[in-house]
């Protein structure tokens, strides 16, 4: 009982760098939905490989989990102007060197699909990686510069489906590209979530996120500009005969109106806006699959 009470204790005193809080296994989700995308549209294409499909989701996940245990290194900047933070910082490194070596089983990954698909599918995973790392880490650190909203949307969201379908054997092409948009968005608007959550304490702390940069309000609309974008955009997609299941998506939209009446709690009860903003993406991102695999059942 001792050594669990220890352990517990310095799972408090790490907090958030501890590494199961670190690694956010909840993310792990969206980045499934994301690859699962990019197989059914290449499946669309031509006949697809179960065993390259279960690569495909696993690489996902660890650029995931990657991102996740890099995404704190800044913060070790911040932790060396305090006295008695070096639990604190070792911690962060030791969650740095794992997500390292996510990366690197990551890369193992897309070497074999390299060798499958040729040297254009390396050039997309070397944009992934070098855009994965820059996120958080200097002298880039696109998080701290106010463009994690607009990286992500490119990182996590169009180059992870398209990335996934080109590896699966798809053609890109402009209908392809303009099938990533739609989850891409509420893939950044769940990053806006967790900036617009943290508002207050990123302010104090110095950190320049986008939303401390344009100020809450501004960013409150964004969210909702973001959120409409991303069904206006699906029934753009119904016009062009890209998407003929789009009316799949309509239940998703119950989904909407928790993070919405979030937006405006008081600081102390916002906490629940991003974990509400990812059921909405999930939701979203399930019913976009069933739309792509049964795009008539809607109707009949």
């Amino acid at each position: 009982m001792d050594v669990v009470k220890t352990a517990q204790k310095a799972d408090q005193a790490l907090g958030k760098y501890t590494f199961i809080r670190a690694l956010r296994p909840f993310s792990f989700p969206v980045a499934l939905v994301t690859c699962l995308i990019g197989i059914l549209l290449a499946a669309l294409q031509q006949p697809i490989d179960l065993v390259s499909a279960v690569l495909v989701l696993v690489g996902g996940v660890l650029l995931q989990a990657g991102v996740n245990l890099i995404n704190d290194h800044a913060d070790i900047r911040l932790l060396r102007q305090q006295p008695g933070q070096e639990g604190l910082i070792n911690a962060i490194r030791y969650n740095f060197r794992c997500g390292m070596l996510c990366f690197l089983l990551a890369a193992v990954i897309g070497f074999h699909f390299v060798v499958e698909q040729g040297m254009g599918f390396l050039l997309l995973c070397v944009l992934g990686l070098v855009g994965a790392l820059g996120y958080t880490l200097s002298p880039v650190n696109y998080k701290s510069r106010g463009l994690g909203v607009v990286l992500v949307f490119w990182l996590m969201g169009v180059l992870m489906i398209a990335g996934s379908a080109l590896a699966m054997g798809a053609q890109l092409n402009t209908g392809l590209l303009l099938q990533t948009v739609p989850v891409s968005l509420l893939v950044s608007l769940l990053l806006l979530s967790n900036e617009l959550r943290d508002y207050e304490s990123d302010h104090q702390d110095g950190l320049y996120t986008l939303t401390v940069r344009i100020g809450y309000a501004a960013s409150v609309r964004l969210y909702l500009i973001l959120l409409a974008s991303a069904y206006l955009m699906a029934v753009a997609l119904l016009a062009l005969g890209l998407l003929p299941g789009a009316l799949w998506l309509l239940p998703s939209l119950l989904l909407v109106f928790k993070p919405v009446r979030l937006l405006r709690a008081a600081p102390d009860q916002r906490r629940p806006l991003t974990p509400a903003t990812a059921r909405l993406l999930l939701g979203f991102g399930g019913l976009f699959c069933v739309a792509l695999l049964n795009p008539w059942g809607f109707w009949v």
